[in-house]
């Protein structure tokens, strides 16, 4: 008998909630407390909900090698691109018989630096760090001596510094181009928006957007710049708005780190009455679903998610045959997709 599909009310039922709750948990709401999300997210994970059900064993135990661990502090929701790269990952790593356990590294974990309650590391394989962005816990986990890579990193480590393999998307050159080709087409003054410092690919991009603006002789402007701690961007809904009020130049065009920030920057534009593209124009990073929906629609940067992770899943097979092979790191290419959130080139 075919076995039933889990549906979001299984999810809610099982954690006595309501199934609107339990439906914005999954689709990252903003207003949805971080422990409800975590709550809603394991368990969507452990009754192998849509997305998580490529999280399922081997078929047989006789194709059974091994357990492959996720390390997490944030579970990407279906809209992240991690989402997506997870599954090309999880059946890449299937193939060779191994499975995939999640376990989540909460707050608490990071300040008192121990691993999860329910981590054995002796029963691990193999490990996938996703979102995880703090450098002394990362050397806690490499510390562990068991293979692993990073799906990105802390903004601050040294590459030799990592001790494990690292998986990036291409950041700067992408950044740098987008900048660029907006120059090309007129605008001449230009903000960032996000934390550089969050993790290395934002630092990649922080550093990819002032290296067009010194290749074409433009100086840094401060004070079109939103760069505050990435958890700022969750602490209220008009954060945004505050910020944008503050600032003391408004560019011609916002850069910004990620699509869910740049999408934030159109929304509090339109708030104010500002036309995007006509009097502002705004990019973002990242090509998710939200990007193709928003009004103007926004031009972005397309990652490769899928192939993403089934390059990773082949690092870490490498890695577990070979454990004393060159740590490697290794970029992704992305292309640039402009649409009507900016000028768009010929």
């Amino acid at each position: 008998m075919k076995k039933a599909k889990v549906t979001i009310q299984d999810i809610a039922d099982a954690l006595g909630i309501s199934r609107n709750t339990a439906s914005k948990a999954l689709n990252g709401a903003e207003s949805v407390p971080p422990e409800t999300r975590e709550k809603v997210l394991s368990k969507a994970a452990e009754l192998k909900y849509k997305q998580f059900s490529y999280m399922e064993t081997a078929s047989s135990p006789s194709e059974q090698q091994g357990n492959i661990a996720l390390l997490t502090s944030n579970l990407p929701n279906s809209s992240h691109f991690g989402s997506q790269l997870l599954s090309g990952l999880e059946k890449r790593i299937s193939t060779e018989g191994y499975t995939l356990s999640i376990y989540f590294v909460r707050e608490n974990d990071i300040n008192a630096m121990t691993l999860p309650g329910n981590f054995e590391p002796s029963t691990v394989d193999g490990i996938i760090c996703i979102e995880m962005f703090n450098k002394e816990y990362s050397g806690l986990i490499t510390d562990l001596g068991i293979p692993t890579i990073f799906i990105d990193c802390a903004a601050d480590i040294v590459y030799p510094e990592l001790k494990a393999d690292l998986l990036l998307m291409e950041n700067e050159h992408s950044m740098y181009a987008m900048t660029r080709k907006l120059m090309d087409l007129g605008v001449r003054s230009f903000g960032f928006v996000g934390d550089y410092n969050h993790c290395r690919s934002f630092h990649e991009r922080w550093t990819g957007f002032n290296r067009a603006l010194s290749a074409a002789g433009i100086p840094l402007n401060p004070e079109s710049c939103i760069v505050g701690q990435d958890k700022d961007y969750l602490l209220e809904a008009n954060w945004m708005d505050q910020q944008m009020e503050a600032l003391g130049q408004w560019p011609s065009a916002f850069i910004c780190a990620n699509d869910f920030i740049a999408i934030s920057v159109m929304k509090s534009l339109k708030n104010r009455g500002v036309k995007v593209p006509e009097q502002v124009a705004v990019c973002g990073f990242d090509d998710a679903s939200e990007s193709r929906v928003i009004e103007p629609h926004l031009s972005t940067v397309h990652i490769y998610s899928s192939h993403m992770g089934i390059v990773s899943a082949e690092m870490l097979l490498s890695r577990i045959k070979d454990p004393a092979r060159p740590y490697q790191v290794t970029h992704v290419a992305t292309d640039v997709l402009f649409r009507d959130s900016t000028p768009v080139p010929n």
